[in-house]
């Protein structure tokens, strides 16, 4: 089996600069972490804040430290660094090739989103806080098993608000996710584009806030160690 990984991300509309961070780093006994902050505010403040959050997590995950201790590590570094006057979300989705698990880390209100063969599609929303506004921050963890057949979803607060600023009630990844499941359609980058697409066409094309997408999916893959990595940036 293989593990796939897409991300799809926006700034917001007028800005020149995201206040997401994406950064991804590969674990020293094996697997790979992917980590997704989202800066308080937007624009180059927010870039800022969540470049902060994001070198800190990936610098001790690629020391060998475990995803909570990074998750705290960076929140208390930024709560130093800042006062506890700004914040962030913080999300670290891992694959972990010792315990064969997928290793999801929230600091985030926004939920992820998990479908497996055996449990069908659920949320991951045990409430969780922001890093950086009070001192004993600690994030949500949950461990699930790599299978075929498994997609776990992340995102920002912006993809679940999109549409909410010209009077509906924003929009539903959930359920989004639910058509694509009934699909049969487990490609993490189609599913990162449905999501953003969508969203995008309930603010007209305008996002009012920053929107970041990551998918992995576990499929059958080819008997062979070959590792691919691909990529789009429009400058």
């Amino acid at each position: 089996m293989e593990v796939h990984f897409a991300v799809a991300k926006i700034q917001k509309y007028a800005t020149r600069e995201s206040g997401v961070t994406l950064e991804m780093v590969e674990r020293p006994h094996g697997g790979l972490s992917m980590v997704l902050v989202d800066g308080q505010r937007s624009g180059r403040s927010a870039k800022a804040i969540s470049n902060v959050v994001a070198r800190k997590a990936i610098q001790l995950l690629a020391e060998g430290v475990r995803d909570g201790a990074a998750a705290r590590a960076a929140h208390d570094y930024l709560y130093t660094y800042r006062g506890g006057k700004v914040s962030a979300t913080l999300n670290i989705l891992s694959v972990d090739a010792t315990t064969k698990t997928f290793v999801v880390s929230r600091n985030n209100d926004a939920p992820a989103i998990v479908f497996t063969e055996e449990s069908g599609l659920y949320l991951l929303d045990e409430f969780s806080e922001r890093v950086g506004f009070h001192r004993n921050t600690k994030p949500v963890i949950t461990e699930i098993p790599i299978a075929v057949g498994t997609i776990i979803v992340v995102f920002t607060d912006g993809l679940r608000h999109a549409g909410s600023w010209h009077g509906s009630n924003g929009y539903d990844p959930y359920a989004a996710m639910e058509e694509m499941v009934r699909q049969q359609i487990r490609n993490p980058q189609t599913i990162v584009d449905t999501l953003l697409n969508e969203a995008l066409a309930l603010d007209n094309g305008r996002p009012r806030d920053d929107i970041s997408v990551m998918a992995m999916s576990v499929l059958a893959g080819a008997e062979n160690n070959v590792r691919r990595l691909g990529g789009q940036l429009p400058l």
